[in-house]
């Protein structure tokens, strides 16, 4: 597994590694990026398979993002330098 993320999807996978569970723009609205960045975040973190889409089962409009947490936790473990610096 290699870290070709980006410094937005790195700081998405986090939050969502530690609070569960969001929608698009309940993550935009806690990290401070904007809708489109956290959209590309979202997007190469699926590419990476590190976040599934899931129905939200309360709003079937906005679906709730999740972090595969065994390959997130393998990721932060082999790259903890990268996450170190990305999230200070």
């Amino acid at each position: 597994m290699s870290i070709e993320l980006p410094r937005s999807a790195i700081i998405v996978l986090d939050r969502l590694t530690s609070e569960g569970p969001m929608t698009p723009k309940a993550i935009s609205n806690r990290v401070d990026l904007a809708p489109r960045t956290v959209s590309f975040a979202l997007r190469k973190l699926m590419g990476q398979k590190l976040c599934t889409k899931i129905p939200n089962l309360n709003d079937m409009r906005q679906p709730l993002y999740a972090a595969d947490m065994d390959r997130a936790r393998e990721l932060r473990t082999r790259f903890e330098h990268v996450f170190r610096q990305v999230l200070v």
